[in-house]
């Protein structure tokens, strides 16, 4: 069931999300709701917050995409295909290496607003699985990214607290509008 994604100026998205702690068929089919959610809208990321839930869940799929970015998991290379979508409950991220890199970055409950991130390219994420397995993912580019904008939205932090002053600056007004309207709805 396709769910109704929140915006900006929504009190939940600035909530750090409660852990998961029953891995049954309500957070099974909250996994399908979400990626139901994510590919209409359409995205390759969507957090629970963003669904009006405080909770260490999010999904990813970016299965036909085409961006070039290296990964394991659990020490392996499985086709992608095999592991997406994922679900990601009670995320750490780790960077691995510090370089950063630039790209722009849109978010659902932004719509239509998109900006330069800053993000460090190389990550590892410890995270469990809907079922409860303990899982490892070290990756970099577009999926490090897209993990890193969802494991934000857990903690409460938004993509818009991760650009720089100037960058802000210009996107600004469509920001405040946005949450102008979220706000007197």
């Amino acid at each position: 069931m396709v769910l109704e994604i929140v915006h900006y100026g929504d009190k939940t998205l600035r909530q750090k999300g409660d852990q998961v702690t029953e891995f049954d068929q309500e957070l099974a089919q909250l996994f399908e709701d979400m990626v139901e959610t994510m590919h209409d809208a359409p995205g390759i990321g969507l957090a629970a917050q963003q669904i009006g839930k405080a909770l260490q869940f999010c999904v990813v799929d970016l299965r036909g995409i085409e961006s070039e970015y290296e990964y394991t998991l659990d020490g392996s290379q499985p086709p992608i295909e095999l592991f997406m979508p994922m679900g990601l409950c009670n995320p750490v991220i780790e960077v691995i290496k510090e370089a950063e890199t630039t790209y722009e970055e849109g978010c659902l409950s932004f719509p239509g607003i998109q900006a330069d991130v800053d993000r460090p390219d190389f990550i590892k994420c410890s995270f469990q699985d809907i079922k409860g397995v303990h899982h490892t993912i070290e990756c970099n580019g577009l999926l490090g990214r897209c993990i890193q904008h969802e494991v934000d939205h857990l903690n409460g932090v938004l993509f818009v607290d991760r650009m720089k002053k100037r960058v802000l600056k210009k996107i600004q007004p469509s920001i405040d509008s946005l949450k102008n309207d979220t706000l007197n709805k």
